[in-house]
């Protein structure tokens, strides 16, 4: 009897040991995607003392804009090769420290060709973080058999919130670009350096092997990663982000334009949309662990769509606002949950790694965001800003009926470890 209940206090004591690790990897990665938000919100809340400082026109502003997410989507597609070699962690470390150095280099550009190298560098080192930081909580996802991707994009939320407050009050107090980013970037660094010992390595869980990143992206080149069901994800992650950004951009225009709404009642529409995202992520995690991938998709996606239906019949600006906090609300889980899913067939069926699976699907969510808002204003200038948000309600309808594809097949569900958890093909 002494030697079993000395095996079983070696066993609860290793388990022990295996919880912290996996405590320690959850909050370093989501520490990492709340310094990404921060960051970028940092960059964007400063656009006009950019415009300012540098007397842009709103033409060059528009060009040195899309270099910065042209310069990500290079970025991803060497992320998997980079991972192969140093490590999905290292490539998180080294791009949350580039990041920083880049946007100091915004501050300190002294011309537009300077000012266009340091946004090339911004947008290859957020690239770089974006599909890292995803791979890597894909990673802890599968250690610890539990959903955390939700609460890794609240987190991303909250950090762009803190990132665009503190830059809104540096703004007001008349703070330079360079003094601004200095602070920024001495802060994140030191963050960044005692978070990045607790990333998890690819070793990380010997059980259930995490997001293989020897992903055969060096051995297939530029087609590793490219399977058919990351394609399908990657499509109804872009129809996704394409309403998401639809929404960022043109919900004041709506509102002001087409609803009559002062400027500042038409900043709400946005608020209230970014509020209720948060908020749903915030509780995402609970509900994935509860509900399969499928429905949240198809329910997020579904609310969504009511929500834009709302918006666009709504005959005043108050019920539209109410429309966009419900479209929040209903796209607070998919794209997690979507990008979950990728990270996950690049570990399994043969796939080639989570970092190239998760590679793949950035680089059509990427490339859906720097296309969405002008594909948007360009149909607006014919039909009108009513029109075009009401043809957004189709596509997530068609992103509903699709759920089916971020199941995950039942030979690669990992056991669970909470109470009630539902496999996506129970239903």
């Amino acid at each position: 009897m002494s030697e079993v209940a000395r095996e079983a206090g070696q066993e609860r004591r290793r388990e022990g040991r295996e919880g912290r690790a996996v405590r320690r990897a959850r909050a370093a990665v989501t520490a990492v995607f709340a310094v990404n938000g921060a960051l970028i919100a940092s960059l964007a809340v400063r656009t006009p003392s950019l415009k300012t400082d540098h007397d842009l026109t709103t033409g060059l502003l528009g060009l040195l804009t899309a270099l910065v997410a042209v310069a990500a989507l290079a970025a991803t597609q060497v992320a998997g090769r980079l991972a192969a070699r140093i490590g999905s962690a290292w490539v998180v470390r080294i791009a949350a420290v580039t990041l920083p150095l880049a946007l100091l280099g915004v501050g300190l550009a002294g011309g537009p060709v300077h000012l266009a190298a340091a946004m090339l560098l911004v947008g290859a080192a957020n690239g770089l973080l974006d599909t890292g930081m995803n791979a890597q909580a894909v990673m802890v996802e599968r250690a610890a058999h539990r959903p955390i991707m939700n609460g890794c994009h609240a987190a991303w939320s909250i950090g762009s919130v803190a990132g665009s407050f503190t830059g809104g009050v540096a703004a007001q107090a008349g703070m330079s670009l360079t003094t601004h980013y200095l602070i920024l970037g001495a802060v994140v660094t030191a963050v960044v350096l005692v978070v990045g010992r607790g990333l998890p390595a690819e070793e990380f869980s010997a059980e259930h092997p995490p997001a293989r990143t020897d992903d055969g992206a060096g051995r297939r080149g530029w087609r590793a990663g490219w399977t058919r069901r990351v394609l399908l994800l990657g499509a109804l992650g872009a129809a996704v982000l394409a309403c998401e950004g639809a929404v960022i951009t043109w919900s004041g225009v709506f509102l002001h334009e087409d609803l009559g709404a002062s400027l500042g009642v038409a900043s709400l529409g946005l608020v209230a949309f970014t509020a209720s995202q948060t908020a749903g992520r915030l509780v995402g995690d609970r509900l994935s662990a509860r509900h399969p991938a499928r429905v949240l998709v198809r329910s997020g996606t579904a609310l969504a769509a009511a929500g834009l239906t709302a918006v666009v019949v709504a005959p005043t600006p108050i019920l539209a606002v109410a429309g966009f906090a419900l479209a929040g609300l209903g796209l607070a889980t998919p794209l997690p949950l979507i990008f979950s899913a990728a990270g996950h067939a690049g570990t399994e069926e043969g796939g080639t790694g989570a970092t190239a699976a998760v590679a793949r699907l950035t680089t059509m969510t990427y490339s859906a965001m720097l296309l969405a808002p002008a594909l948007v204003g360009r149909v607006a200038q014919a039909l009108g800003l009513t029109w075009t948000l009401a043809l957004l309600v189709p596509l997530l309808v068609t992103v509903a009926w699709k759920a089916q594809v971020v199941a995950r097949p039942p030979s690669s569900v990992a056991p669970p470890v909470v109470a009630a958890r539902v496999p996506d093909e129970a239903l």
